[in-house]
């Protein structure tokens, strides 16, 4: 398993009051953002353990779906739903993604 596969996870609870706060304003987002959010660990949990071009693709998928939610809280705060995310946050956001990035080779 990768070694950002629990800072993945945590990234995820950490996000949870985040994403119940949304549901209060729009359960559509919310549902969308909570699936994008599922999606990026198990997507690199299945990449771990999948050879040849299965492992690239599956790490793919994780880095759109982490993209996807990061999205998500972005317009939830353009809409007035949520604060902007703040430098930490963010941050945790970027290394998990630049990770991501490397592991699929920059595409």
């Amino acid at each position: 398993m990768l070694r950002i596969y629990p800072v993945l996870l945590q990234l995820v609870r950490d996000l949870q009051p985040f994403v119940r706060q949304l549901r209060r304003h729009d359960a559509d987002l919310a549902r969308q953002c909570r699936r994008a959010l599922a999606s990026a660990p198990l997507n690199v949990a299945g990449g771990s353990y999948n050879r040849g071009g299965n492992r690239p693709a599956r790490y793919h998928t994780a880095l759109g779906s982490l993209r996807e939610a990061l999205a998500c809280l972005e317009v939830a705060a353009a809409l007035g739903y949520l604060p902007d995310i703040d430098h930490e946050l963010r941050g945790r956001f970027d290394h998990v993604l630049g990770t991501l990035v490397r592991l699929v080779g920059g595409h």
